[in-house]
């Protein structure tokens, strides 16, 4: 689904990503762990098409084409879903309004038929359910006031709504308490565990991935993959820390 090939993208002139690989097939839940300042952030920005962030060589095939041919409208409409490390607030438009024009706009980009108002509803009553999110949360306005554990199952609730056959997760267990983080990590598993769907999950800490168990687990360092294996890999990260395995493989490069 997702198929990257020697990135080098920079910031302000700076490089970030310098020659990184990672194939991510359907049905696997592929893992991004790394020291701070890695490229991990950079990673998911550059796949979502925010601006500031300029690619210098290498290609991403997005499900049989190139990703930095669509815009971000375009990439979202054919399925690539972005959640942010610290989602943002958008004062004066609730989430009901917001989450209802999002879905629309990227059923129109597919050609297909809008949801009416009641069809719409109903869906969102079934994902805020699923998250355990009241549903008087979702007429508030967008992330205003909302805790940080709040503002991450809504936007599990928007990616619930929006089906997305792809989903890259930036941190998404950051500003999470034991509870939130359980039913965070059990609705990215309903939603997204599908042999059609595919998910690039970056985090820090193994206690997500107690949740959302990874296929893959991938290192990220110096904006490189330095190793890739499976669960146990993390595990092993967690015991001994990032700079023993990155010194180690580096090393060996």
């Amino acid at each position: 689904m997702l198929k990257i090939e020697n990135l080098h993208a920079e910031i302000d002139g700076k490089a970030i990503l310098k020659g990184l690989s990672l194939h991510v097939p359907a049905g696997e839940v592929h893992a991004i762990m790394g020291p701070n300042g890695a490229g991990k952030s950079t990673l998911a920005h550059v796949l979502g098409g925010k601006p500031g962030y300029e690619v210098m060589q290498g290609s991403v095939d997005f499900r049989g084409s190139d990703l930095f041919d669509l815009d971000p409208h375009e990439r979202a409409g054919a399925g690539l879903f972005l959640g942010f490390q610290y989602p943002v607030e958008i004062p004066g438009v609730s989430n009901v309004q917001f989450l209802r024009e999002a879905l629309n706009s990227q059923r129109k980009y597919r050609g297909e038929e809008p949801l009416s108002g009641g069809d719409f509803l109903k869906l969102a009553k079934e994902k805020a359910a699923l998250l355990k999110l009241d549903m008087e949360m979702l007429k508030r306005q967008v992330n205003v006031g909302f805790s940080g554990g709040e503002k991450k199952r809504a936007e599990m609730v928007q990616m619930g709504i929006l089906d997305p056959a792809f989903a890259v997760l930036d941190e998404t267990d950051s500003g999470l308490d034991i509870d939130a983080l359980r039913v965070v990590g059990e609705g990215i598993n309903s939603i997204m565990r599908a042999p059609d769907k595919g998910v690039l999950l970056i985090t820090h800490y193994q206690r997500l991935l107690d949740v959302v168990k990874p296929d893959k687990v991938s290192v990220l360092a110096d904006g490189r993959i330095v190793q890739t294996g499976g669960p146990e890999l993390a595990l092993r990260l967690e015991e001994e820390g990032y700079d023993a395995l990155v010194n180690e493989r580096l090393a060996d490069a």
